[in-house]
């Protein structure tokens, strides 16, 4: 038993830990003047952290967390597969409006959990 509840406990702190993070993220953007529309958009495609509005722009925004640069760090963890669940996940969410506006996909990085640590990718993703 202790096994499985050390694991539930370790995937609830990384839960909290991304939950953080996104938080760090949507002030950061917010500071930028966009403007909040939906927080963990989720649907079978996947998940969306934050979607914004920047203008008349509607934007995607995957946030990632990584305190190590192995792998390629938070840049390199939004890997081909990701960026074709987050694509169809924001065709899905866009399938729901009445008018499709103008999008793009931005990433936020951090190595750290503050906002000084904040890397802002624009049109991270081609769709």
């Amino acid at each position: 038993m202790g096994l499985f509840r050390k694991a539930a406990v370790s995937e609830a702190s990384t839960k909290a830990t991304g939950d953080a993070a996104e938080r760090i993220a949507e002030q950061f953007l917010l500071r930028q003047k966009m403007q909040p529309v939906a927080r963990n958009y989720r649907c079978r495609f996947g998940e969306i952290d934050l979607i914004m509005r920047d203008g008349g722009v509607l934007v995607f925004v995957e946030v990632r967390l990584r305190k190590s640069n192995s792998h390629g760090g938070a840049a390199g963890s939004i890997h081909v597969a990701k960026q074709r669940r987050l694509i169809a996940a924001a065709e899905h969410y866009l399938a729901g409006l009445k008018n499709s506006p103008a999008c793009r996909f931005d990433a936020i990085l951090m190595n750290e959990m503050h906002e000084s640590s904040v890397e802002w990718i624009r049109d991270a993703i081609s769709a």
